[in-house]
C-alpha cells in the first residue's frame, strides 16, 4: 500500500511540473544528451530507473534496440507515453509503470540510465535505489553489471561569506544558486574541498561522512559552507575527458559566523544518510 509518506518522498513522486522545468535545462539536457549518444552502442538494452518524461530513454532510443522507462507516478507515466508517442524511436521506448525498487528487466541490460539526482545526493533516492538494483540484478542475471548513467559523483564542500540580506529582510536560510551563473552575493573564502568520490559500477555507500578542514584562501566571516555536486555522466577513456553536469549549488547557513583569516584551517564534520532530507545533513554540520 501506498502512504502519504511515499507520496511525499521526491525521486519517487516528483510533480509533474517539476519535470516540464527540468526539460528547459539546458546544461541538463545537452550533457545527458551527448552521454547517451556515446554509451549506448547499437543494438543496446537500457533501462531507465525513474523515467520522468521520458526524455533519456528518448536519448537512449537513437541507438537502442529496446528501452525500458521505469515510472512510479500514474500521471507521469502516462504523460510520458503521450509524449514519446510524439517523437521518433517511441517504438523501441515500453514505458513501465513500476516502483524502481523493485523492477527488472526481462532480459540483462546494457546500459541503466538512473537521474534520481540531488545536490550532496539529498533527498532523491540515486544511492539507495542503484543499491537496491545492483543486488537484484546480479541475483537475477549475474556478472556483468550494466554500465551505468552517471558513471560517478564527486561532491565538495566551500567555506564562504554569503549575502543574507533579502531587501532590508535578514534570513539565513538554505539558499540554491546556479553553477553558471556569477553568484554576486557570495563570497568564495577558499577553494573547494573534495569529500566524495562515488561510482555507481563500486560499492555505494549507507552514510555519506567527513572530517577534514577547510582552507582559508581569502580572510572574512565565514557564515556559510556551499556545496557542489558533480556528475560524472561518461567516462571517455579514448578522448581523455569526461561529459559532466552540475546540479546547482546547496549553500548551508551556519549556526555562528566565525572570523578567518588567509592561512588557516577550520576543522569541519558532517554525516548524512543518502536520500535523506536536507535538514539532516544541516543538523550534523559542524565548522571551527
Amino acid at each position: 500500500m501506498t502512504t502519504s509518506k511515499d507520496r511525499l518522498e521526491l525521486g519517487q513522486f516528483i510533480p509533474l511540473h517539476y519535470h516540464y522545468n527540468m526539460l528547459n535545462d539546458a546544461a541538463r539536457m545537452s550533457s545527458f544528451k551527448e552521454a547517451l549518444e556515446y554509451v549506448v552502442r547499437p543494438g543496446a538494452r537500457v533501462l531507465e530507473l525513474g523515467g520522468g518524461t521520458g526524455v533519456l530513454s528518448f536519448f537512449a532510443a537513437g541507438n537502442a534496440a529496446k528501452v525500458w522507462c521505469v515510472e512510479k507516478n500514474p500521471e507521469l507515466a502516462a504523460e510520458a507515453r503521450r509524449i514519446l508517442a510524439l517523437n521518433p524511436s517511441a517504438e523501441k521506448i515500453e514505458v513501465v509503470e513500476a516502483d524502481a525498487y523493485e523492477y527488472l528487466p526481462p532480459e540483462p541490460a546494457d546500459v541503466v540510465i538512473c537521474e534520481m539526482l540531488h545536490v550532496g545526493l539529498l533527498r532523491e533516492k540515486q544511492v539507495p535505489v542503484i543499491a537496491s538494483f545492483k543486488e537484484r540484478y546480479l541475483e537475477k542475471f549475474g556478472p556483468p553489471l550494466p554500465r551505468f548513467v552517471p558513471e560517478a559523483t564527486l561532491q565538495g564542500v566551500q567555506p564562504a561569506q554569503q549575502s543574507f540580506d533579502f531587501h532590508g529582510f535578514y534570513a539565513p536560510t538554505i539558499l540554491f544558486q546556479d553553477p553558471l551563473c556569477i553568484q554576486d552575493r557570495t563570497r568564495e573564502l577558499g577553494g573547494v574541498a573534495i569529500y566524495q568520490m562515488l561510482s555507481y559500477a563500486e560499492n555505494v555507500p549507507d552514510t555519506i561522512e567527513w572530517s577534514g578542514v577547510l582552507n582559508i584562501d581569502s580572510a572574512g566571516s565565514l557564515n556559510a559552507v556551499r556545496f557542489i555536486t558533480k556528475n560524472v555522466l561518461a567516462i571517455l577513456v579514448k578522448e581523455q575527458r569526461t561529459i559532466d553536469w552540475r546540479m546547482q549549488y546547496l549553500v548551508l547557513p551556519l549556526a555562528k559566523a566565525v572570523a578567518v583569516k588567509k592561512g588557516d584551517s577550520i576543522p569541519i564534520r558532517f554525516s548524512y544518510a543518502p536520500g535523506c532530507p536536507i535538514g539532516e545533513l544541516q543538523d550534523s554540520l559542524s565548522v571551527g
